[in-house]
């Protein structure tokens, strides 16, 4: 499936890989320090609305990487949907840097 190059498997990639780097980012940073559950840590970032855009940022980054291996690999039109929905996490991104 990997081996595709179409739009919407780079927008499924776009999606799916922050969130991937997301709770990868909780078990291993956030976990082993503070000792929180998941449920709190949601509830942290709730109450703490300045935290979010940081967080979503750095889970971008994640996103990057993968954008770079799909371009070195030549799969453009995949590489396309993940640079669309990176954009879209980055607008949504300021607009929670607006709304705080």
């Amino acid at each position: 499936m990997l081996k595709k190059d179409n739009l919407s498997l780079g927008i499924v990639l776009g999606l799916i890989t922050p969130l991937v780097a997301f709770f990868l980012y909780y078990f291993f940073l956030i976990r082993p320090h503070n000792n929180i559950g998941l449920g709190q840590f949601f509830s942290i970032l709730k109450d703490n609305r300045q935290m979010l855009p940081k967080i979503v940022s750095i889970c971008l980054l994640l996103n990057g990487l993968v954008f770079f291996l799909y371009t070195r690999t030549r799969k453009d039109i995949t590489a396309k949907g993940i640079f669309l929905v990176t954009m879209l996490y980055a607008i949504v991104i300021l607009l929670l840097k607006l709304i705080r």
